[in-house]
């Protein structure tokens, strides 16, 4: 059974309590309420209006500081609400790397909500991401894993599709990810990402337009592509057409072909890796549906 990595360190809600007392005083009374344990953070809400961001591993201290170095830039040009930095925590002898206080933005999960009541996301989720999606300044990381070329990814598509019982569909996704991979490379500047865009990472607001969009922990340069796969992992067919339709020609064909092939990339990836969250298991599920059915 895959799943999500264990901690490296397991942290208490005393000991965020004890971060914010002793780092940010004046907000040390605020009731602190855990809000969500990932992959690579922990998340605590702080107040009405703040919340706090924790590594759980590792490999996750670098996603931290990316968040706060490319964050405030993010959102001078966004359209909707992102988790902006407010305080940069320092490591103490309870807790060993460097850790966040960043605004809350509220809204629901759109991993929450059905597929039927998301399309109304599709424009401003568009309009998010074209304002994200600039050339990258020559000091920001390429991620190693996300905005790379389709082929750099092939392994482990390959090996994930040699399970026959999570995937009965395996051939026809075989040919999908032949065809998408054979689309041609993106050949422009490095743009800034996302990396992780998903329905869990985007809040919608009570009528269902886009609220925000949080978690940018792999926050990147690289193929735009990558970002652009959420068509396949949030709407359905219609709303699709309207998420690829608010780009107009500025989108190529072949850009829409990869993206295609980084929805078949996560898709696969939570399925495989998400038997301990259902949640995101069926954003896997959903986007393997799509695929086929596009």
């Amino acid at each position: 059974m895959a799943g999500m990595p264990p901690a490296t360190v397991e942290v208490s809600d005393a000991v965020v309590q004890r971060l914010v007392r002793d780092q940010r005083p004046d907000l040390g009374g605020r009731p602190l309420a855990r809000v969500a344990n990932g992959w690579d953070n922990a998340t605590f809400r702080l107040g009405e209006d703040l919340a706090v961001r924790l590594p759980r591993r590792a490999e996750a201290v670098s996603l931290i500081l990316h968040e706060r170095r490319y964050l405030p830039d993010i959102a001078r040009r966004s359209p909707v609400a992102v988790p902006v930095p407010v305080h940069a925590g320092r490591p103490t002898s309870d807790f060993p790397w460097p850790w966040s206080i960043v605004r809350w933005v509220p809204g629901a999960a759109a991993a929450d909500v059905g597929p039927a009541d998301r399309g109304r996301a599709a424009e401003g989720l568009a309009d998010f991401l074209r304002s994200l999606h600039v050339p990258a300044e020559t000091c920001v990381p390429m991620n190693p894993f996300r905005g790379v070329p389709l082929t750099d990814r092939d392994a482990a598509v390959v090996e994930r599709l040699g399970d026959r019982e999570r995937y009965p569909q395996a051939a026809a996704l075989r040919a999908v990810w032949a065809r998408t991979c054979a689309a041609k490379a993106w050949d422009g500047p490095a743009m800034m990402l996302h990396g992780d865009l998903h329905p869990g990472n985007i809040l919608l607001a009570d009528d269902g337009s886009l609220a925000g969009v949080i978690d940018f922990g792999d926050v990147g340069a690289g193929d735009p592509a990558v970002d652009l796969a959420v068509g396949w992992l949030m709407f359905d067919a219609g709303a699709r057409r309207r998420f690829m339709d608010a780009f107009g020609p500025a989108v190529e064909r072949d850009t829409w072909m990869r993206a295609r092939g980084w929805a078949l990339i996560l898709s696969t990836a939570m399925l495989s890796n998400s038997d301990d969250n259902p949640r995101m298991f069926a954003v896997g599920k959903f986007g393997i549906r799509q695929i086929l059915e596009s």
